[in-house]
């Protein structure tokens, strides 16, 4: 795979609207698993008339991605029970397969009071059932005396029995205009299960000024022995950043290789956001999100 990186959009796959009362807006954050042969399941997160975050999914195939096989009719991750770390929401963020089981991390959702929210990070585990299921009432990586505020959007990697994480992870929250917003990079964990994490608060990805506030989503994939991640990053709009690793902890970001930005017009014309980046076959893939944070739906884009 080539280190400057140029891509070419295929278009945009998928916008919700209406599809069921759990799925009446917005397929943000979509991420990727393998069927066989060309076909793909695409897990994305929607919202209800209630804006609470479930997780569903589409099949299609990377030969003809527009054409829609499956249209999930129920969500794999709905909200959970009332006072629970997710009963606002369950935003799937990554699947992680090894062996016979598939770890499906998610991002929990609670309404505040004095902020709009505080999430979490969750864990649902598939069997041989087919059907993923909470592992814990509770979050694997919620907010700790070093890290006081929140965590969210998970990558993690498993690679010859080590785990690795990187994720959202908020440093505060100032009033602008007299509302709440946040400021969050990306920080690294490890674990030796894939459920219990070590976090010594390395920042991955870093603001490069005062008005970048919020870097998240990141994807990483290994090629060799370099460690390569893509992410969203903001100041004004969300764009697509990317940077490089020699060990997986210590990072140089370089944006400017990201190679990809908005569209002149249509539905990803104001932002790009959310990247997940896979190979399949001897190319590689990014599904990504376009204007409104998801509404606009996710499209599709190839490696040249």
């Amino acid at each position: 795979m080539k280190r400057s990186s140029s891509w070419k959009k295929i278009g945009r796959l998928l916008e919700i609207e209406g599809h069921k009362p759990w799925a009446a807006s917005h397929s943000a954050v979509p991420f990727a698993e393998h069927i066989a042969g060309d076909a793909y399941r695409i897990y994305f997160t929607t919202r209800d008339d209630h804006n609470r975050s479930h997780t569903g999914y589409v099949v299609l195939e990377l030969s003809r991605p527009t054409e829609i096989l499956e249209l999930c009719q129920k969500p794999v991750l709905a909200p959970g029970p009332l006072g629970a770390f997710d009963d606002s929401g369950a935003m799937g963020s990554w699947l992680t397969s090894v062996g016979d089981k598939s770890y499906l991390y998610y991002q929990g959702w609670n309404l505040g009071v004095t902020v709009p929210f505080r999430n979490s990070i969750g864990v649902a585990i598939r069997e041989k059932n087919g059907v993923f299921q909470r592992i814990f009432e509770g979050p694997i990586l919620d907010r700790t005396a070093n890290e006081p505020h929140f965590t969210a959007t998970p990558c993690v990697v498993q690679d010859d029995g080590r785990w690795d994480m990187w994720y959202l992870s908020c440093v505060g929250w100032e009033l602008d205009g007299g509302k709440p917003k946040h400021r969050y990079h990306i920080k690294h964990a490890v674990s030796v299960n894939g459920l219990d994490w070590a976090r010594n608060g390395d920042i991955s990805i870093d603001f490069k000024d005062s008005s970048e506030y919020a870097i998240s989503r990141p994807s990483v994939m290994k090629c060799g022995s370099l460690w390569r991640m893509w992410y969203s990053f903001r100041g004004d709009r969300y764009r697509i950043g990317y940077a490089e690793s020699e060990d997986g902890s210590n990072w140089e970001r370089m944006d400017d290789r990201a190679g990809i930005d908005v569209s002149h017009t249509g539905w990803d014309s104001e932002m790009v956001e959310y990247p997940f980046v896979f190979r399949h076959d001897d190319a590689t893939y990014m599904l990504y999100n376009g204007n409104d944070y998801g509404r606009s739906g996710f499209g599709l884009a190839v490696l040249e």
